[in-house]
């Protein structure tokens, strides 16, 4: 959905964007496209992978960092407040299809899963090393998968008698608890949970989203694309009440206090056109928000 997310930038030829979610480069590419000379992005990553796909643009600048640190490494390089900032939350195409990066159900790798290189946690940590009720905790929450507790029971017998090393051997350990004819659903999810783990996702995610309001001008736009409920439910709780949980609180004349108004009421999503030729984004899920 990048014509989507760029329509949902409102982008002001002289403005200043930050693209949150670097990655391949392609929604950056397309920002520039949009900007005059007087106009500048940023864009943060903190994948070693997405160095490679740096531009060489003067009204470009890379920050080599999680967006949870959105507003400490905006402030250091004076672009705040911006007009705009857009975050794409999936795993990017080159995760995925990397095999020793471990993210992929696909392929035979050591269980690593860590956007972040320089990270000392992998998957092959979690699932060695975590008590039975933890890794209840996340399938059951990350994963939303139904057989949480008896799939960490699995695990944690399992490895009693050796390490849980590869994706070979994660699947092999699980492989009688995936329901017949779900295979690639269930593990899609018990990946999920564990790179979100892995990852602090949704801890960062809520860093991200508060954050912002204190980077965005008012006015400025925020454009989220997410993959699964919990971060959309994140996203669109933030931008409806100004918080991720609870009621909307109001002050003492009836003003409702949230930072964010809703540009669209519901959700985008893709067509049937673009999941025909693209279909991760069958699950995505675009927000866009005004800052009031």
């Amino acid at each position: 959905m990048l014509a989507e997310c760029i329509d949902g930038l409102n982008i002001r030829p002289d403005g200043t964007y930050i693209d949150v979610t670097f990655g391949g480069g392609g929604h950056s590419r397309e920002i520039l496209k949009h900007l005059d000379d007087n106009g500048k992005l940023v864009a943060f990553d903190q994948d070693i992978d997405a160095h490679q796909n740096v531009l060489v643009d003067d009204r470009f600048l890379f920050i080599d960092q999680n967006f949870r640190y959105l507003k400490n490494f905006a402030k250091l390089h004076g672009v705040i407040p911006a007009d705009g900032i857009l975050a794409d939350l999936g795993v990017s195409s080159h995760q995925f299809d990397k095999a020793e990066r471990g993210f992929s159900t696909r392929f035979e790798a050591e269980l690593d899963m860590r956007m972040d290189q320089a990270s000392t946690k992998t998957a092959k940590d979690v699932v060695n090393t975590y008590s039975e009720a933890d890794l209840h905790r996340i399938f059951g929450m990350y994963g939303e998968i139904q057989n949480a507790k008896t799939l960490a029971k699995t695990i944690v017998t399992a490895r009693l008698n050796a390490s849980i090393n590869t994706v070979a051997d994660l699947k092999g350990v699980i492989s009688t608890l995936i329901p017949r004819g779900k295979e690639n659903k269930y593990l899609a999810q018990v990946f999920q949970a564990l790179r979100i783990e892995v990852n602090q996702e949704l801890d960062a995610l809520q860093d991200f989203l508060k954050q912002s309001v204190e980077v965005l001008a008012k006015g400025g736009r925020l454009v989220v694309m997410s993959y699964h409920s919990l971060e959309d439910r994140l996203v669109k709780n933030f931008i409806a009440k100004g918080k991720f949980s609870g009621e909307l609180e109001k002050d003492i004349y009836g003003n409702d206090d949230r930072p964010y108004d809703a540009v669209v009421r519901k959700a985008i999503t893709a067509s049937e056109q673009e999941i025909a030729t693209n279909n991760r984004a069958r699950s995505a899920k675009l927000r866009i928000a005004v800052k009031k």
